[in-house]
């Protein structure tokens, strides 16, 4: 209790959407607890008879403490008749205002608030490990209900089981191959461990190509890794290059062709026509996205001969990135595959924005909504808009559309990566895998893809959450807390705490300056390497022993290298701050709102209802449970979860009927019944504002809104492109109405799309020829970027700062 300045408060004013209420204000170690007694309860408790009816019940406002996104205290003025205030944002989007009477009670709760969400300094402080559950949670252990062989089983592989082409590697048991990846990975039986070994070094942080999903019917495959060590000097590996031609040769095109007319023609279903929603009328001469995507595709595809729908693979390596981040991390020695060396395959680029842009725009989101809890007035919607929250939504789900027609209807192998592979290439595994399998779209299908996909394969939630709070989202008046320099209140931003002092030079500048660092140090360890999606720090690993200074790392080294000495870089190294702030990013948030669309657009296909993914983005900041705390599995193994915390499934399957949906079909596959087919895809152009989500009204936010709130998908590769025949090849139009997350596709004999142009060779607008080697393109990429004079026509310095953040921020 040392941190708790004050434990209760009386004759506190809560302001919430505009309406106020009296009551009592407590603070404990893990909450804050507002208890009041609704007016019309008071007014209720002498019937009309005469007689006194029960007493009510007061009722409670619960907040956790870290799931408080900022705080501001607001004394009172002697100028002013207002009271001292505090103002709490939440990241589950309530907005509240407590007024005190009392300056001095105003100071000693926003000091004892501040001290229980950012002066912890361990998660092992958090509620989740002192939560004691209550009937009938208590008997219910979520920690069992992902078992990663059991998964791989339902998929077909067993580690006695071969004859299908995959294995299950134990290379990773102890996570020394590679700490951020899970214990069992599978992988194609061809292939040994020690070939791994190798072929790990080519990848960053050792995130090699490994199996993520199955599908049952045509046995192909969806992989995912990290980006590959390519560098200014082009390096490639053998062993990548064997390891990806196992995975892509693991099953052969020899199911019976697919009818066309059979194939969904659009992004809607063939089951969508039950739901009664309108679609989008398209011009009968212009293909739609879908046709786009797949022509783009197949027009690049090395194999001749006539085409058979189905009958022909074209397995597809897909970068989440836009081109240009994916050319600009070359500078620091990572990067994108020569296609050269992946003959057998076809990339394709799909201009996701990473983890800064996306922040970003869900800040000005909440910029619209900031003001709730002291007004009832709707949220202004052209700000939602161009907040381009549903255009990254749209992006995401166009991506993973893309992955699951590859697999499904075009039985092809897709790998996935970004940079890392724990962010983009996660959402777009797990809700490619959503389309695919019905499986996962059942409650505990749900929870078994999360487990896989998103905590096993490494997504970091404890830095992508901000679990640990920080200095800088408590403020008071316009007085920083920290008292640090006035640039700080400059880069401050009072939501996820995103920086606005970035720009494409400096980006630039900081890239080849560690690119001199990479080829002039001794030590190329892993840990030197671009972070997170191309911060150029190093990763820091919080695990629970990471102040032992006799830890031994566990990052596996590039060949002829050895890692520094850990305790003399606890020595050198500067103490890290609980949060990152730059680190956190609602890329969780995201899947989840993705998924809402899905569910939104097909009812009767979800087990599950928008409740329970509304509950689950709520835990994930609450820190009730210990599912979320840690970053990867290892962390989670080594700090004990299973033993010292709840799973947070105990707390939905004890509830179970409640986020059940009761238009759920009962998940039969039959894809001769329209509604029943295991293939599901999104209707990009249906996506809407999860308004359940952000505490409003459906018809406060869904609204017909300006063209540009669900346009431009792709842009931060240098525009959407359209597609067009013209002497029967495929051609880029930038003027097509209908534009696409598919940025750009390559091959080892062509480029098609957003490639960077040539400054002063060729037009301005070329999109297509023929593919130059790794160096050429590096160079006439870093022309591309517009710097200086030759800035190109087609991009705004503004714009251009926000592309080169992506990764190089």
């Amino acid at each position: 209790m040392e941190r708790t300045r004050i434990a209760r408060v009386d004759d506190v004013k809560l302001v919430r959407r505009g309406e106020q209420v009296q009551g009592t204000l407590h603070l404990t170690p893990h909450h804050l607890i507002f208890c009041h007694t609704p007016p019309s309860a008071v007014d209720a408790v002498n019937e009309p008879n005469g007689h006194a009816s029960h007493k009510p019940k007061p009722r409670e406002l619960w907040i956790t403490y870290p799931i408080i996104q900022t705080c501001h205290l607001r004394l009172a003025h002697p100028s002013s008749h207002l009271p001292s205030s505090i103002r709490l944002r939440c990241r589950d989007f309530t907005f509240v205002c407590f007024c005190f009477s009392n300056e001095r009670q105003a100071r000693d709760v926003y000091d004892s608030i501040r001290a229980w969400t950012c002066k912890l300094g361990r998660v092992d402080k958090l509620y989740a490990f002192t939560y004691q559950p209550q009937p009938p949670e208590k008997e219910i252990n979520g920690w069992d209900l992902y078992d990663a062989k059991r998964e791989w089983r339902r998929l077909g592989i067993s580690e006695k089981n071969s004859d299908n082409g995959w294995r299950i590697s134990t290379i990773n048991t102890d996570y020394s191959f590679s700490p951020t990846y899970p214990a069992l990975l599978a992988v194609p039986s061809a292939i040994s461990d020690n070939t791994l070994n190798y072929a790990g070094r080519y990848r960053s942080r050792a995130r090699l190509p490994v199996l993520t999903y199955l599908h049952p019917v045509n046995n192909c495959s969806i992989t995912r890794s990290s980006q590959p060590l390519v560098g200014v000097r082009g390096n490639r590996s053998i062993q990548d290059e064997k390891l990806l031609l196992a995975i892509f040769s693991t099953s052969h095109s020899t199911l019976p062709p697919t009818d066309p007319s059979s194939r969904p023609q659009s992004r809607q279903s063939p089951q969508s026509s039950s739901s009664g929603s309108p679609t989008r009328d398209i011009p009968p001469n212009l293909p739609d996205p879908d046709t786009l995507e797949e022509q783009m595709i197949s027009g690049t595809s090395s194999e001749d001969g006539p085409k058979v729908y189905g009958a022909q693979q074209h397995n597809l390596i897909v970068d989440a990135r836009p081109t240009v981040n994916a050319l600009a991390m070359q500078a620091v020695g990572l990067g994108s595959e020569n296609m050269d060396n992946y003959r057998f395959a076809t990339k394709a680029y799909l201009g996701i924005d990473n983890i800064h842009v996306m922040r970003d725009s869900l800040n000005k989101v909440i910029d619209t909504l900031k003001d709730s809890d002291v007004t009832s007035i709707a949220p202004n919607r052209e700000a939602l808009a161009k907040s381009g929250w549903l255009k990254h939504i749209t992006g995401v789900l166009d991506g993973a559309s893309l992955i699951a027609r590859q697999v499904a209807l075009q039985h092809s192998h897709v790998l996935i990566h970004c940079s890392d592979g724990w962010d983009r290439t996660s959402q777009l595994s797990a809700l490619s895998q959503l389309c695919l399998d019905p499986y996962y779209r059942t409650l505990e299908g749900f929870i078994v893809l999360v487990e896989k996909d998103w905590l096993s394969f490494g997504h970091m939630f404890n830095h992508r959450s901000g679990f640990l709070s920080s200095e800088k989202w408590f403020s008071v008046e316009n007085e920083r807390i920290s008292g640090n320099s006035s640039n700080d209140s400059h880069n401050h931003r009072t939501s996820l705490g995103s920086s606005t002092t970035s720009g494409a030079g400096h980006a630039l500048e900081n890239a080849f300056l560690s690119a001199k660092g990479f080829f002039n140090k001794d030590n190329n360890s892993r840990e030197s390497f671009v972070d997170s999606d191309g911060e150029l720090q190093p990763y820091d690993q919080s695990s629970p022993s990471s102040n032992t200074t006799n830890k031994k790392s566990l990052a596996p080294t590039i060949k002829g290298n050895t890692p520094k000495d850990p305790a003399t870089a606890d020595k050198t190294s500067p103490p890290h701050p609980a949060t990152k702030v730059k680190e956190t990013s609602p890329i969780f948030h995201q899947f989840l709102d993705a998924t809402y669309q899905l569910l939104h657009q097909h009812p009767t296909r979800f087990e599950f209802n928008e409740r329970f993914l509304r509950r689950l983005l709520y835990h994930l900041y609450s820190c009730q449970y210990g599912t979320f705390l840690y970053n990867n599995e290892r962390e989670r193994v080594e700090a004990d979860v299973r033993g010292r915390t709840r799973s947070v499934w105990d707390y939905f399957l004890s509830r179970r009927e409640m986020f059940l949906n009761k238009e759920y079909h009962g998940g039969g596959v039959d894809d001769h019944v329209r509604g029943r087919e295991r293939l599901l895809l999104p209707r990009t152009e249906e996506v809407r504002w999860w308004s359940e989500v952000f505490g409003r009204a459906d018809g406060e936010m869904n609204v017909p809104t300006p063209s540009y709130a669900t346009s431009g998908i792709g842009n931060a590769a240098g525009g959407g492109m359209g597609l067009h025949h013209a002497n029967g090849k495929v051609e880029a139009s930038a003027q097509s109405p209908l534009q696409s997350v598919l940025t750009g596709v390559e091959t080892a004999k062509e480029a098609v799309g957003a490639v960077p142009p040539v400054q002063g060779g060729g037009t301005d607008g070329d999109v297509e020829g023929t593919k130059g080697g790794v160096g050429k393109q590096f160079v006439n990429g870093m022309k591309g970027l517009g710097l200086g004079k030759g800035m190109g026509r087609r991009k705004s310095p503004s714009r251009l700062e926000r592309e080169m953040e992506v990764e190089m921020q």
